[in-house]
């Protein structure tokens, strides 16, 4: 037996590393609540559907209503960039803690400023949220970078990832049901701002930038995860690495990720902002019922996360595919099968409720695919600065979320007319398909050869770092981890 196959047999099973995992899916959880209540909010403060009768309730306009669910995304377009250069300039753990905290003390403040200056001052705050969380995505690519070793990068990097779609259902349940209760909608905002409080407590106690400045982290579990020579690294002369601009902009696999990235928001954003919309307008149900069914495509999201993640565990590890071809598969899967389904969606009346809920369900809850067909291939193409990519993926995805409502607005006058509910899913169909042909043309998981631009001699540095997000099959690893 050799030292690497007894150093291996000493990294603990359940670590330090899946404790990181796990902060970061209960940090995007918590997130997502903070954006996405707001879809439902809007429903519940512009109809009278709480059992307190002293709330005041609003008559907005379907355009005032599209600046509302949009005005998040005005302001994190603005921050998901510098949020990537600042993730490796102070390290996630500080960057990702101000933003969750700032926008939990704005979603406090929300029902006092909207008593004040009404849809307005609802959109100064979304704004203002938007700055603050923009910052998420980047430190959550940069932070599993750091954390999760090459042969568990998959594992970690999904489960973190399913904290997204636990919040969706959250966000649509826990929000519909609050918004009926005699907290009425002002409980929405309260509530979610506990809960932001609460994880930033957390986050700051128990997180850590990387392996090498863990606290309580065992000498096995930090050789495993960072090697010794990136032990010895210093974490500043990382911060300072060079950013390789050009190689990043002139590069085919990168812009590919970013229609891939683009098309999928697309669609998901139609699905998060719109649905509660589209289900009392179209299909007339109330808020109990609308809270439930708004909340099920998300549910089956989640739970289709551990699916595919189980599935594409086995699929790597009997070489049944290379880690390209499943990131291209698992993205058709998540981009065609809602093209499909949408354009199906547009045809369905209010005579079909329990067709339209299915279709709807089955839309959303198969596209939770595109986690490991696209949402982690920053970390594929550069390990070393998939802080800085997310950052960039990130801003041009916040500008088509902040479209997509805008595009809504404008299209859908009356919401209970399914005529125009059929021009917004052919639209949302459309980018689906095209975003997933050019991925499937030019995108790849091979490390890129920008990802490290240092020199020669300090090649051997980075052996960690280029390690691409696949399970290795290499018979030390899977004896350590059998």
């Amino acid at each position: 037996m050799t030292d690497t196959d007894v150093q291996l047999e000493k990294v603990p099973r359940l670590g330090l590393r899946h404790l990181q995992a796990l902060l970061l899916f209960l940090g995007l959880v918590v997130n997502t609540i903070l954006q996405f209540n707001v879809g439902v909010a809007v429903v519940a403060m512009t109809n009278a559907t709480s059992t307190n009768a002293d709330l005041p309730y609003y008559n907005w306009t379907e355009r005032q209503k599209s600046y509302v669910l949009s005005s998040f995304y005005w302001g994190s377009a603005l921050t998901q960039f510098p949020g990537g250069y600042l993730c490796k300039r102070f390290g996630a753990k500080t960057v990702l803690f101000w933003g969750s905290f700032g926008s939990a003390l704005l979603s406090a403040w929300t029902p006092q400023s909207i008593y004040v200056a009404g849809w307005r001052a609802y959109c100064a705050i979304r704004w203002l949220q938007g700055l603050c969380q923009g910052v998420t995505l980047p430190c959550i690519h940069q932070h599993l970078a750091n954390w999760a070793p090459a042969v568990e990068r998959t594992r970690l990097g999904a489960f973190a990832y399913t904290g997204f779609d636990c919040g969706n259902v959250l966000a649509m349940y826990a929000a519909g049901m609050l918004a009926s209760s005699y907290l009425g909608w002002p409980g929405i905002s309260y509530t979610s701002a506990a809960l932001g409080v609460s994880w930033c407590l957390l986050w700051l106690l128990l997180g850590a930038n990387c392996a090498s400045e863990a606290r309580c982290i065992g000498s096995a579990e930090k050789r495993y995860i960072v090697g010794d020579v990136q032990r010895r690294r210093s974490v500043r002369r990382e911060r300072r690495l060079a950013i390789p601009w050009r190689g990043i902009f002139t590069s085919a696999p990168f812009y590919a990720l970013l229609c891939a990235r683009c098309a999928d928001t697309w669609g998901l954003a139609t699905m998060q902002a719109e649905l509660p919309a589209y289900l009392n307008g179209v299909l007339g149900l109330e808020m109990h019922s609308n809270a439930f069914f708004s909340a099920l495509p998300f549910l089956l999201m989640w739970a289709m996360c551990y699916v595919y993640l189980l599935i594409a565990d086995v699929l790597l590890r009997r070489h049944c595919l290379s880690l390209t071809a499943l990131r291209k598969t698992y993205n058709s899967i998540a981009l065609w099968t809602p093209a499909g389904i949408m354009l199906a969606l547009g045809f369905v009346d209010a005579t079909q409720k329990p067709l339209a809920i299915a279709l709807v369900t089955l839309s959303v809850g198969v596209s939770s695919a595109a986690t490991i067909g696209s949402e982690l291939n920053t970390i594929d193409l550069s390990p070393v600065h998939a802080s800085i990519l997310s950052g960039i993926l990130s801003t041009f995805t916040n500008l088509v979320a902040m479209l997509t409502p805008l595009v809504v607005g404008v299209l859908v006058k009356e919401p209970t007319e399914r005529s125009q509910w059929q021009v917004v899913f052919s639209i949302a169909a459309m980018v689906l398909f095209g975003g997933n042909v050019i991925y499937l043309i030019w995108g790849t998981a091979e490390t890129q050869p920008w990802n490290d631009n240092e020199p020669h001699c300090e090649a051997a540095d980075s052996d960690f770092e280029d390690a691409k997000l696949e399970i290795s099959a290499e018979a030390t690893a899977n004896k350590a981890l059998a």
